[in-house]
């Protein structure tokens, strides 16, 4: 059985790399760990992370192409003889990805309380306008119309 492709239409050329993409950033959305995506100022983002029991050494955030991702995993403590009865702090490595727009720039990101804050820029792109000369091609000479 075959896999209906979302860019299945011969009118989508080239469009490989996007549908990889996306079925990475699917794999990615298991729902851990929770969060959330607000919009600080008018083109700017924050997205931001619960990693409650996650230190810095633990967390790492790369940018790939088009894609932010965000992985997190606790080193083993071979010294750490704790005998937990209930467990329910999720202590899991985790890898969560965004798929970034074209022009989104990654400003930062910081640890405070447990919240991981990634502090994204959607620049204004730059309206460019080009004249593009037109040639008059027949009788085998070539006119240049400026």
């Amino acid at each position: 059985m075959s896999r209906t492709s979302l860019f299945g239409s011969p009118l989508f050329l080239g469009f490989d790399h996007l549908e990889q993409m996306l079925d990475r950033v699917q794999k990615s959305a298991d729902g851990y760990p929770p969060y959330n995506i607000e919009q600080t100022g008018d083109q700017r983002l924050r997205i931001t992370l619960a990693v409650a029991g996650f230190s810095m050494e633990d967390l790492q955030i790369t940018q790939e192409d088009n894609q932010l991702v965000i992985r997190g995993r606790q080193k083993d403590d071979p010294n750490d003889s704790r005998v937990f009865l209930h467990r329910g702090i999720a202590a899991r490595q985790f890898q969560r990805a965004f798929v970034l727009a074209e022009h989104i720039e990654v400003e930062g990101a910081h640890l405070d309380n447990g919240l991981l804050h990634i502090d994204l820029r959607r620049p204004m792109p730059e309206t460019k306008v080009r004249a593009i000369r037109i040639e008059q091609k027949g009788n085998g000479r070539v006119v240049v119309q400026d």
